[in-house]
Parts: structure tokens; C-alpha cells; sequence
């Protein structure tokens, strides 16, 4: 299994309702694929020399899990409250190294 996380983006046209996560969420953790999420609050962009990049405004929360392929981890965005409502999630994979 590899490690994924889902990056959910603040863009969803229809609004979760509280309902929908606890669904959710208790479908990943049926699979037994699920690691953790969180919300994301508002912050700031570092660097040590020169101007920082902006940080992404869009990023709402993120949701880590686990899957055989990055097309393995696609087939968990059904029922994914912000892919569902209209609104962007952004699969990465966690390398091991």
C-alpha cells in the first residue's frame, strides 16, 4: 500500500453538511484505509532569503489514506463532501523517502 493525501481545495459549490463527513469518514475507515485528517486554518508562507510564495487561500483540509495506485485512490473521492459538492481535491502521493 502506498500513502496518499487528499488536499480539498475551498471551491465547492454546494455547501457539506456535517452528516456528509461523518458518511464519509466512515466509509475510509471501513476500508481500512483511512490515517487522518485535519481542517487547514489560515497562515503564512517562509522563506529564508527573498520573497515567499503566496500560500494557496484555496486549501480547506486534507484527508491521508492509504491505496494501492494513485487510480486506486481516485475511486475514494465518491462521496469526498467537497469532490461531490462541485469543488476541487487534489490527490498527492507521500513518498517513502
Amino acid at each position: 500500500m502506498r500513502d496518499f493525501i487528499l488536499l480539498m481545495h475551498d471551491d465547492a459549490v454546494a455547501e457539506a453538511s456535517p452528516d456528509m463527513w461523518s458518511t464519509y469518514f466512515a466509509f475510509l475507515r471501513g476500508r481500512g484505509i483511512f490515517d487522518g485528517g485535519s481542517s487547514i486554518g489560515a497562515g503564512e508562507a517562509f522563506r529564508k532569503q527573498g520573497t515567499p510564495g503566496n500560500p494557496s487561500d484555496r486549501l480547506a483540509g486534507y484527508i491521508r489514506i492509504r491505496a494501492e495506485s494513485l487510480a486506486a485512490a481516485r475511486e475514494y473521492l465518491t462521496g469526498n463532501p467537497v469532490y461531490e459538492g462541485g469543488g476541487t481535491v487534489e490527490i498527492r502521493e507521500l513518498p517513502h523517502d
